[in-house]
Order: C-alpha cells, then structure tokens, then sequence
C-alpha cells in the first residue's frame, strides 16, 4: 500500500484589517493558527503572507468566502474573491474557496473555552480570533468541505 504523501496548506481568513492565517497538512488533517497579516491602506502585507507561504511551502491556499446566514453574498464576498485572485497570481499557487460561515463566532467561542479552562492566560485578541477562524476555515477544507459559488 503506498504511503499517503503530506501536503502543507495555507488558510485565510480575509478581513479589511487583518487577515488570519492557519496551517494544517493532508495526512494528519489538523490545522493550527498562524500569525495574522495586517491590511493597510494600501492593501495586505504581502511580506508578511509571503513570508509564510516560503517558510511552509505550501500545496495549496484555502481563502475564506464570507456569505450571509441565507447563502446570499455578503459585504466581503467580492473583497474576499479579490483576494484568492490576488494570492494565485502573486505566488502561483492553487487557490481553493471554502465557505466561511459563522467561523468568527466558532474561533470566537474556542478561544473563550480556552481561556475559561486556563489554557490561555491573556485576555482573547482580534488577531487571535481571525487566526483561529482560519483554522476553522482550513478544518472544513480538509473535511472536504469546498465553495462551489466560485
């Protein structure tokens, strides 16, 4: 039986000030926060993103896509595709949507029931959440969760 072969991915978790980042492989299906990439003015900080992208060398990238409750677009959905476009053609790589519904509220909860069980000792941060989201974002694409709006 051959050896199922690792692939390293990317997640984003797209926003207008920061952009969280998780990292997750295929074999062990787990994924975990990276650092979150600030957005300026001027757009994200792609030294940062790009940063990332060379130290895990990864297979594939996994954006976010934000919809409403009922499945309609909603306010970033467009930014957010922007950004998937953007990533592809920056870094070459394979750029996959996954529907990121509620992941917010889901990264939201995990950090406070991390903090509620003293596993994590300082106060629940933005960029924690947006990295956790990404998280999230990436544990649904390794499930086999995609977004087949795009």
């Amino acid at each position: 039986m051959p050896e199922a072969r690792a692939h390293a991915v990317l997640a984003f978790d797209f926003g207008l000030k920061r952009i969280g980042m998780a990292a997750g492989d295929t074999v062990t299906a787990t994924a975990s926060p990276r650092p979150a990439a600030a957005v300026h003015a001027s757009g994200p900080d792609w030294i940062a993103i790009g940063r990332e992208i060379s130290a895990l060398r990864p297979h594939v990238l996994v954006v976010g896509v934000p919809y409403n409750a009922d499945g309609t677009a909603g306010a970033l959905t467009d930014a957010a595709r922007r950004f998937a476009a953007a990533l592809r053609e920056r870094f070459g790589l394979s750029v996959e949507h996954v529907d990121e519904r509620f992941s917010s509220i889901e990264a939201e909860s995990r950090l406070r029931e991390r903090r509620g069980a003293g596993l994590q000792r300082r106060r629940v941060r933005r960029e924690d959440i947006d990295s956790t989201a990404a998280t999230v974002i990436l544990e649904r694409w390794l499930a086999g969760e995609r977004d087949h709006g795009t």
